[in-house]
């Protein structure tokens, strides 16, 4: 990824609409994928792999989140930690 304006004259704003649009499907085909992987899941439900998965892709959220927002690791995992407080009540 470069920050350099393309050769295409395309503007930073351009360039930022079509990544933010990028983004954005690439988020719908992650909750496909998820819906997909969740079903694959419950055939094997003692299959520990589908929670690894899950792992991996959950710390990846994590940092995406971190790079975007400045927040630390810790309020991340708090905040994650207080809603699934709030989920089993």
């Amino acid at each position: 990824m470069t920050d350099a304006k393309t050769t295409t004259n395309e503007t930073a704003s351009q360039a930022y609409a079509k990544r933010r649009s990028d983004i954005a499907r690439l988020i719908d085909v992650l909750q496909m994928e998820l819906d997909a992987h969740a079903k694959r899941a419950a055939l094997a439900d003692t299959h520990w792999g589908y929670p690894g998965d899950l792992g991996r892709i959950r710390e990846g959220l994590i940092e995406l989140v971190m790079s975007m927002s400045g927040m630390e690791r810790e309020r991340i995992e708090d905040f994650l930690a207080e809603a699934d407080d709030a989920d089993a009540n």
